[in-house]
């Protein structure tokens, strides 16, 4: 649209009247097919009586009623469909076109509404039964391989990393938490032998979940961040009792 919003009123002028339709999705899929073909069919208007309503029916192209996508070839389109009439009801539409130079146009203001419908038939209901099925299909199907996947990305049975939790989350169902004073005892029992221990080898010597043991040793331990036993634990000064003379594990 042009950034001043200018419309192009021609229309108006002309007090031109147009219809607003609603069709079925189906014919207008086919009516694009047709684009540059020329006429995609008929519609007639016939009055009964001088005061009768105006029965308005429109008629496909027989080359337009193969639908494409539908396996049973047999299944047409409808060719004929009638109108039913609607009043505009006080409303005021109009109908409005975007030209090349993105100026829009008034093509003229909407003077009569009406349904296109297809004429029921036992065709017609074929095909409606075949569209539902078509959609209830999953979109996802499995089909068996005729030779071994060669692009680069082959399917992975599972992940490395995967494999490794898999393993460990195992590893920790297998080892069962006892009482917490058994687990300290345990600790005492290791560090009157040695100062520091890594948290695998306290795992190996309690046999307890590692989630577990940490909240047991923060309560009486000091994790070193840094120093020559980086990354191991060691009693709290208050806790600290050692076998001889040995207070490190150098």
């Amino acid at each position: 649209m042009s950034e001043k919003g200018e419309v192009d009123l021609t229309g108006a002028k002309q007090n031109t009247g147009v219809w607003l339709v609603k069709v079925p999705k189906y014919l207008s899929q086919q009516w694009a097919k047709a684009t540059g073909r020329g006429d995609v069919g008929k519609l007639r208007i016939c009055k009964k009586g001088n005061q009768g309503k105006a029965e308005v029916s429109f008629t496909l192209n027989e080359e337009l009623t193969v639908i494409d996508g539908i396996e049973d070839k047999t299944v047409t389109a409808p060719r004929d469909h009638p109108f039913t009439m609607q009043s505009v009801g006080g409303q005021t539409l109009a109908v409005f076109t975007e030209t090349s130079s993105d100026k829009i146009a008034l093509d003229g203001v909407v003077v009569q509404r009406a349904e296109c419908r297809p004429a029921v038939s036992e065709n017609y209901m074929k095909l409606k039964r075949l569209q539902i099925e078509e959609l209830a299909k999953p979109v996802r199907l499995s089909q068996q391989l005729d030779k071994a996947v060669t692009s680069n990305y082959k399917p992975v049975a599972n992940h490395t990393y995967n494999l490794e939790y898999d393993r460990k989350k195992k590893e920790e169902g297998k080892r069962a938490r006892v009482d917490k004073q058994q687990v300290l005892d345990m600790l005492f029992s290791a560090f009157e032998k040695h100062q520091y221990y890594n948290i695998k080898d306290l795992v190996d010597i309690t046999k307890q979940p590692v989630i577990y043991l940490k909240e047991i040793l923060r309560d009486i331990g000091i994790y070193n961040v840094k120093g020559t036993h980086k990354n191991t634990w060691e009693l709290k000064p208050e806790y600290r009792h050692y076998q001889g003379d040995e207070k490190t594990d150098e």
